[in-house]
Formats: C-alpha cells, structure tokens, sequence
C-alpha cells in the first residue's frame, strides 16, 4: 500500500486479506476476508462487490495489519509444512500457530498496527488456514524440505511462486536490525539459506 501511493495517483487504497484459499472458493465453499482502509468508501464498495451468499468481506482501518497478516502467515505455514513432514502431531502444530501468532503480533504492534486485527480473519484466521492446509503453497514447501529435497529442487520443479521464502528473508532481516524476537521466523530462515538441519532447528526451538 505505501508503494502504491508513492508511485500511483490512485490514494484511496484498501488491502484485502484473510483465510481465502483460492480453490476452495472456486468451489463455493463459505469464506470470509477483510478490507482495510482509511477511506470508508472503499470498504463499502468492495463489500458491495465482493459479498454473496459464500464470501462475506469484513471491514477493518487496519492496512498496516492486514498486509502483515497476508504475508507473515506464509512463513508459519513452511514450519507448518515441515512438522507435518516429519511426521509430528498436532500438539506440535498447535503450538507453531499460537506462537506464530504471537511473533507476527510482535512485529505488527513494532509496525504500528492494531492488536486487534491479529485476533481477526486476516491474522489468526489466515494462519490456521495456511498452516492447516495442504493446499498452501508455502505448506508444500516445508512438506518438501521435510522430506529431503532441497530448496533448489523445490524451487526449480514448482510452477507457483511460494511468496513465504522471501518473506523469511526480508522479515528476518528486520527483525535482526530492530532486535525483535522472533524465534520461528529464525528457525525458518536457518532452515532455508543456511542449511541447517532441520532437526536440529526445531532441537533449538525446544
């Protein structure tokens, strides 16, 4: 959103965001997302365009939230992909979700967003479903690595980009710089560009 406003003329931006697995509302399915924006009349035309009987779009202020949420959850969702790899339980998931959650709280309050918008359809809501879901790109990932292929090979053999890789980098580089805990993005990001083993990794975390 802030790049679009530096270099478009169009300011009445709103930023759609939640747990909006794309073939699953193909099929229907009921779901439901959040716009954000500062301007109420984009949150009343998008939810005038976007609602039906199986998607119902939620209004928030919250922009800096909602993109966090969208794009955090992808990073959990690679843990997500690995435990289920290895073969672990869903205590285990459990645990990587609410404690994914609360790093992706952390940061977004360090980013100036609201709290509240990490209980909400783009924040815990899009985590579950990213992190739960087979469908994930970024939970095939991890699946992946879990199971022994590289990176490279990965990468090389998916046609989908699976934004969560990058997202590891930029936001590990964040973190770092502003000194912000967040152990799992960490762990992701050794797993990813320095080959640690994974195992070892999630011994760490322990």
């Amino acid at each position: 959103s802030t790049i679009l406003s530096e270099e478009t003329c169009c300011k009445r931006i709103g930023v759609l965001s939640g747990p909006n697995l794309a073939k699953e509302i193909m099929k229907k399915q009921p779901s439901g997302s959040v716009i954000a924006s500062a301007f109420d009349e984009v949150i009343t035309e998008a939810r005038k365009i976007l609602n039906n009987s199986y998607f119902s779009v939620y209004g928030s202020k919250d922009i800096v939230g909602a993109e966090l949420g969208g794009v955090f959850k992808n990073i959990i969702a690679i843990a997500s992909g690995i435990s289920e790899g290895l073969g672990l339980g869903d205590n285990t998931k459990s645990m990587l979700i609410t404690r994914g959650n609360i790093e992706m709280t952390r940061l977004g309050l360090r980013m100036g967003a609201q709290i509240n918008t990490f209980n909400g359809l783009s924040g815990i809501g899009d985590l579950i479903a990213t992190c739960m879901s087979p469908l994930s790109r970024n939970y095939q990932v991890g699946f992946r690595l879990a199971n022994g292929e590289t990176l490279e090979q990965i990468l090389e053999s998916t046609v989908y980009v699976a934004e969560g890789i990058q997202t590891t980098k930029t936001i590990n580089d964040y973190a770092t710089q502003k000194k912000i805990t967040m152990p799992i993005v960490r762990g992701v990001y050794k797993i990813l560009f320095e080959k640690k083993d994974i195992k070892k990794v999630i011994d760490g975390l322990m």
